[in-house]
């Protein structure tokens, strides 16, 4: 599968470096999710004992420009659908380009979808997880409720050829942020949720449809860690993700609560959210 990769930060090569650090995007959009919590993140971390880092964002197939892998390299399909071995194909690519880049750890950052291949890559490589940091999202696959829900979505955005199905998450709710019922972010979600390609859309739902339950990856994190969790969030709230923190018996993990926030932390807080990142970072560099 190609993966494409966005430098946010490359530090000169022949200077004393942190641990590097990989963000990986939520659905339905792409690495774009994180460009201003990047860019938080690299001005906050430009103190002077801070150690400067590698900052990289990658795009999951499907997702922006990045193609949608062919039959071959997603593998089986299950009989409603899925891709059971998707995901697992999708974060050997991801360590593939992340290893390209010279370093052999990272500490790896996911939101939403993104925190689903966050927990993939380190149980098939844990050698390459220096750190974890967890955003408004969970550990458990999908009930049958919510893999037949993806479903129908793929088959609609690939046979109507749209992404209307998912434009849903660019339209505030009452129960929403102050953030997220602004013309700004309504404009920013519509117009990146239209960039992108309904086969990619589709390819991505059926992706996370078959991804395993990864909670039993909770128990053996042995790196620094971190949970991030809006207030206003509807599906990753603190009342639903702090039951991971309980089961992240191996590790010192931070909770934080994002207030004003819904599921989008990164772009609706992205102050909050790179501080917890840099925290993991410190901790991870530290080791």
């Amino acid at each position: 599968m190609t993966i494409l990769r966005t430098t946010y930060r490359e530090p000169a090569a022949n200077v004393d470096q942190g641990v590097p650090v990989v963000l990986v995007h939520a659905f339905p959009i792409d690495h774009r999710v994180w460009d201003e919590c990047a860019s938080v993140l690299s001005t906050i971390s430009e103190g002077e004992q801070d150690r400067p880092f590698a900052l990289y964002g990658l795009e999951m197939p499907g997702a922006g420009e990045c193609p949608v892998p062919s039959a071959e390299q997603t593998g089986p399909v299950a009989d409603d659908g899925a891709y059971p071995e998707a995901m697992d194909r999708m974060a050997e690519s991801f360590v593939q380009e992340f290893l390209s880049t010279g370093h052999t750890k990272a500490v790896w950052v996911g939101i939403s979808m993104g925190g689903y291949l966050t927990l993939a890559v380190h149980r098939l490589h844990p050698e390459v997880v220096a750190g974890v940091v967890l955003c408004d999202t969970k550990s458990e696959g999908d009930g049958p409720k919510a893999r037949a829900n993806r479903l129908h979505i793929a088959n609609v955005c690939e046979t109507e050829h749209t992404v209307e199905p998912v434009m849903h998450f660019a339209q505030p709710q009452p129960d929403d942020s102050d953030f997220k019922k602004s013309p700004a972010f309504v404009d920013l979600f519509t117009r990146w949720i239209n960039e992108q390609h309904p086969e990619g859309v589709a390819w991505r739902q059926r992706m996370a449809a078959g991804r395993p339950d990864e909670t039993p990856q909770l128990a053996k994190i042995t790196v620094p860690a971190g949970l991030v969790s809006g207030t206003l969030d509807p599906s990753s709230a603190p009342d639903r993700m702090r039951p991971m923190l309980e089961k992240m018996t191996g590790t010192e993990c931070a909770f934080t609560t994002v207030y004003d926030a819904g599921h989008f932390t990164c772009v609706e807080k992205p102050d909050v959210v790179a501080r917890a990142i840099l925290d993991v970072q410190h901790r991870a560099s530290a080791m």
